[in-house]
């Protein structure tokens, strides 16, 4: 059985050697999310082309999990067209890592809104 505070081999990976954080000058999409109760912020920014998600960098303050779900998820999304990111699921990103605690479900449940929140905001500025 695993601790409360326990991280899976790969969410430490990612903690320890993230590949895409930062930013991108002139994205296409960015947002920001966060959660007052625990205090961590998540930034995306998408660069897209044709529909597709051709680079993602984030930018997050917060715990393990909070850096380690956005990590997974940039990874995830790396490539897959719009509609396909919108099918990503908190649980998706937590299946990617392998296991995150109880506790700390909630920092991929904030990847998730932030992604969806920077689509959006895309989709506003195209038009129809």
């Amino acid at each position: 059985m695993k601790s409360a505070c326990m991280y899976s081999k790969k969410a430490m990976n990612y903690f320890k050697n993230p590949k895409f954080t930062g930013e991108i000058k002139n994205a296409d999409a960015i947002a920001t999310v966060g959660n007052i109760r625990c205090g961590d912020v998540l930034k995306f920014f998408l660069k897209i082309k044709k529909n597709k998600i051709i680079d993602v960098r984030y930018q997050t303050y917060g715990c393990v999990a909070a850096i380690s779900s956005s990590e997974a998820l940039a990874r995830m999304i790396k490539g897959k067209t719009i509609k396909e990111a919108e099918k990503i699921t908190n649980t998706d990103v937590v299946k990617n890592l392998g296991y995150l605690p109880a506790i700390k479900l909630h920092c991929s449940v904030l990847g998730v809104a932030v992604l969806k929140k920077a689509i959006e905001n895309y989709k506003k500025t195209q038009k129809d």
